[in-house]
């Protein structure tokens, strides 16, 4: 058996003296595995390293076994290392892929958003929002998609300023009512009133669902540390 596609690496481990056991994430084959021979060598190291944008080849005698790749650079991505928040952003991305995904389930409109996601962190953009955006859309490839477009309690689609913390549906103002306490803020940034914008709320918005959902009832595992790194380092200093 053998296919290719581009791909970005999500994780490596060593595999005997000389070899490597390397994760990639591609639109074609979702998250895949394979070993590369001679992976260890220093020659090797960068091209190998998680968020290279490679060309892969993989080989295998038979379905379900451990395959082999051949690996050929396209991008490296020098900027996912050159500071600490983007270094933490790619750990916290690759570590949520590898805890979500089962090994060969293709999908390509989260693959396409993580490929922006990390060529923004390489860029050294301002690339939080879009962090938050990817992980509501790997919530909604998992099955646990947000209604944020209309309130659960009117239906309007104007006035929207809370999230059902059981639902995951939007609430406006005027249905919130007496249970407002009790739901969580939808910030500016995915369609909540102005000036609700602060970024520890988004985050808070995801995590929620992220552990309510994805960790507590697919998963039956905490949320990854790389993500808790990810979200103290970005939301140090901001308002509560």
């Amino acid at each position: 058996m053998e296919w290719s596609c581009e791909a970005t690496l999500i994780a490596r481990r060593p595999h005997g003296e000389n070899g490597v056991i390397v994760e990639a994430f591609s639109a074609e084959h979702g998250r895949v595995a394979g070993m590369v021979p001679g992976g260890a060598s220093r020659s090797r190291a960068a091209m190998l390293q998680p968020g290279s944008h490679v060309a892969l080849r993989w080989r295998a005698r038979i379905e379900g076994q451990l395959g082999t790749f051949t690996v050929d650079p396209v991008r490296l991505r020098p900027g996912l290392l050159a500071s600490g928040l983007a270094l933490d952003g790619l750990g916290a991305t690759c570590a949520l892929l590898r805890f979500a995904l089962p090994e060969n389930d293709p999908h390509p409109r989260l693959a396409a958003q993580s490929e922006a996601l990390w060529d923004a962190m390489d860029r050294g953009d301002d690339w939080a929002a879009d962090y938050v955006r990817w992980e509501l859309a790997l919530l909604a490839e998992m099955g646990f998609g947000l209604d944020l477009t209309r309130c659960a309690v009117t239906g309007a689609a104007e006035g929207l300023a809370y999230v059902s913390p059981r639902s995951g549906r939007a609430v406006a103002a005027e249905g919130a009512g007496a249970y407002a306490p009790r739901l969580l803020r939808l910030p500016q940034m995915l369609g909540g009133p102005p000036g609700n914008d602060d970024l520890r709320q988004a985050l808070a918005l995801t995590g929620h669902f992220l552990d309510k959902w994805l960790a507590a009832e697919l998963v039956g595992r905490k949320l990854p540390a790389a993500r808790t790194r990810l979200i103290d380092r970005l939301t140090r200093g901001s308002g509560a």
